[in-house]
Parts: C-alpha cells; structure tokens; sequence
C-alpha cells in the first residue's frame, strides 16, 4: 500500500507517494544527497543551494556513468570467459552445457 512520506532535501521538505520498500530507499537516498552535500558544502565553501545541488548532481552522475562503464567491461569479460570455456569443451568431446 502506498502512502505519502515526506522527505527533507537541503532544508526543503518534499512529498512523495511511495510504498514501504520504496520508503526505505527514498529516505536512505535522501540522507545521502543530503550527507554529499554537506560535504561538498564544507569543502568548497559554496553557500547557494542551486550551486550545491547542480554540482553534487554532477559528481553522481559521473559516479554513475563510471559504474556502468565497469559493469560493461566486466561483461565483456565474462563473455570473453565463457567462450574460451566453451571453446575448451568443444575441443575436449563434451557437448556444450546451457548457460
């Protein structure tokens, strides 16, 4: 069942409608913009929020896009892997398994 929760965002409370697993990571999301925030706050010494906000979305986003080109290279490899097992079947008689 979904229900509105309501959470706090640099000072500024927002509401949204979520179930209780969304709830969970809603808030946990939340509490961690709001921790990166504060941190780039701190180092920076930036005081507008707008600049704050743009330049914490920005670190995600390349986090992000980062994560995703690993996960990518990490697939890449694991085919690579999988055929040279394969392969390594083949050449010994073994019929090939489902994967």
């Amino acid at each position: 069942m979904k229900s509105q929760i309501k959470i706090k965002i640099c000072e500024r409370e927002y509401t949204l409608i979520a179930d209780a697993q969304e709830e969970k990571l809603l808030r946990k999301a939340a509490y961690t913009l709001n921790e990166k925030i504060e941190l780039k706050r701190k180092r920076l010494g930036i005081a507008s929020t707008a600049d704050l906000l743009a330049m914490t979305a920005f670190d995600i986003l390349v986090e992000s896009m980062g994560r995703a080109e690993e996960e990518a290279e990490a697939v890449a490899m694991l085919s690579g892997l999988n055929s040279l097992i394969l392969s390594g079947l083949n050449t010994s008689g073994q019929e090939n398994p489902e994967i």
